[in-house]
């Protein structure tokens, strides 16, 4: 079940005992506190109220009768949940006469903890309220958990980024913020709502220390944190190992958000590695740094290839055998194996280079035209 303050005129929180968190429930403090009576000496006086006394005791005794029978049929709860500061008899009592089911007993423990009351303290405060014979089916104590919000890390480093975004300019997405010591969570009460914001937030873009006060509600529930602003980035990570001179394919790696500090300045941050080749052996969970892949070689050393030259009005082609090998737009040197002259040729494509004034986006478009004519080139 689940419980919750009740309004009482005559409560005093003071005068409430705890529930216990200890063994010999050290911690409780007594419900009543009782005078030592006073002697006064005999007198007619003092004989009239005591007859004016038994007279209305008897008369209470015979008005209580019925409510005693009515006692009989309470019953002790099982473990409760409490949403408030206070426990009354209702919380812990089944079947409480309504005039007294919002009676004050124990006070709830703190926010997301948890305490016990003997079965005994719970019978010796309904036997004070005049309700004898309550029924505790064994129990030799129960259990209470208080009820509450959870406010943690995310939602605390959420709040930090929002007034860092406001106050200083920084983008939530391109930073993260470490805290000092283990991670913040914030208790609030349970029907506490509304989002974390951050009040009294300082931060220095030196130091890259921050610090402010997470609140919810008018400062209903806060709590202080203390950090440090990480600036992020986008790096790739390898999914797999990668042998060297083996295609890299769109699924080996993925994109994660580490530190900048904690990474190498020329981390690869993008889908462009795809189809290139591995430089070297890499391993697994290994961040990806741009001399780690190059594009693949079109030309082999000691393959044949074919050597174009292109011209707006002219596009020659003829046989030739490279000297070594290259990438897309790599300079190589190639043998016309009619003159067994060296050309340096550019690279344009699989097994083709180009010669001549062309510019290279012309000469690679060509590489897969027609040839117009064939001739030697000398």
């Amino acid at each position: 079940m689940y419980a919750g303050p009740h309004p009482d005129s005559a409560f005093e929180p003071s005068v409430l005992p705890l529930v216990s968190t200890t063994a010999d429930e050290s911690d409780l403090s007594p419900i009543v506190r009782r005078h030592r009576p006073r002697v006064a000496p005999l007198g007619m006086a003092v004989v009239l109220r005591t007859v004016l006394a038994v007279l209305a005791f008897a008369t209470l005794g015979a008005l209580a009768i019925p409510a005693m029978a009515r006692a009989e049929g309470l019953r002790l709860r099982g473990d409760v949940t409490a949403r408030g500061d206070v426990l009354t008899l209702a919380d812990l009592v089944e079947g409480a006469p309504d005039g007294l089911a919002g009676r004050p007993l124990f006070r709830a423990p703190a926010l997301g903890a948890t305490g016990t009351i003997q079965s005994r303290r719970i019978v010796e405060a309904a036997t004070a309220l005049g309700l004898a014979g309550l029924e505790t089916g064994g129990r030799m104590q129960i259990a209470v958990q208080r009820a509450a919000r959870r406010i943690g890390p995310p939602e605390i480093e959420a709040a930090l980024k929002r007034g860092l975004e406001t106050g200083y300019g920084l983008a939530p997405a391109n930073v993260a913020i470490r805290f000092d010591g283990e991670g913040p969570t914030l208790l609030a009460p349970a029907d506490l709502a509304g989002q974390a914001t951050a009040l009294d937030l300082t931060y220095d873009p030196r130091s890259r220390r921050v610090a402010g006060l997470v609140s919810i509600g008018e400062r209903q529930a806060s709590l202080r944190v203390t950090g440090i602003v990480l600036e992020m980035r986008d790096v790739a990570v390898l999914t797999r190992s990668l042998e060297r001179g083996e295609t890299m394919k769109a699924g080996d790696f993925s994109l994660e958000r580490r530190p900048r500090d904690a990474v190498p300045a020329d981390a690869q941050a993008s889908a462009g590695a795809v189809g290139e080749v591995a430089q070297h052996t890499l391993a697994a969970g290994t961040v990806l740094r741009v001399s780690d892949t190059a594009p693949p070689e079109l030309v082999a050393r000691g393959e044949s290839v074919t050597i174009v030259y292109e011209t707006p009005s002219i596009s020659l082609a003829m046989r030739g055998l490279a000297n070594q090998g290259g990438r897309l737009g790599a300079v190589v040197n190639v043998v016309n194996t009619a003159s067994q002259k060296v050309l340096q040729a550019t690279v344009i494509g699989p097994g083709r280079v180009s010669v001549g004034p062309g510019p290279a986006p012309q000469q690679q478009a060509s590489a897969t035209a027609p040839l117009q004519a064939t001739a030697s080139l000398r």
